[in-house]
């Protein structure tokens, strides 16, 4: 069976709820998966907007939240997830708006789409204190089991 990655609140390219935007609550969705390898040790969740700043000409990927170190034996992630609820031993990278935390789509023109990525590891990684996404990226290399992936796209009002 392949890493399943998905939610509640949206399907695979389908629209994001308001909700989870700049322009609601600006909350994370609840995310699942199944299907996890043998051998996995640790899994990432990296959330990026390959679309920034215009879809018609994108420039640069938007980091808007990076978790790593997620046991195996967790599931999901509950929505509006606070950094005291993450499972046990799951550390927050850097977003680019310069925090840890969830940081909901909000794009400036145009419809962008949203990776939601889950790896799953054969390693625990070292605490890299709040690493960027190409720290986190070094970091994963040789130790990606698989991968599952959910996309989902939103546009402002």
């Amino acid at each position: 069976m392949a890493l399943a990655l998905t939610s509640t609140a949206f399907s695979h390219n389908g629209p994001i709820p308001k909700i989870y935007t700049c322009q609601g609550k600006d909350i994370s969705p609840e995310l699942a998966w199944s299907g996890l390898p043998a051998g996995t040790k640790s899994l990432v969740l990296i959330v990026d907007d390959p679309d920034a700043p215009d879809p018609a000409k994108p420039k640069m990927t938007w980091v808007h939240w990076m978790l790593y170190n997620i046991p195996p034996t967790a599931t999901e992630l509950a929505e509006a997830l606070a950094p005291a609820a993450l499972p046990a031993g799951t550390r927050e990278g850097m977003n680019d708006w310069n925090r840890t935390g969830y940081g909901g789509p909000c794009p400036p023109i145009g419809r962008h789409r949203y990776f939601h990525k889950l790896y799953a590891l054969d390693t625990v990684l070292p605490d890299l204190k709040r690493p960027t996404k190409p720290a986190l990226e070094t970091a994963m290399q040789r130790h990606v089991l698989a991968m599952g992936e959910l996309i989902g796209t939103y546009q402002k009002d």
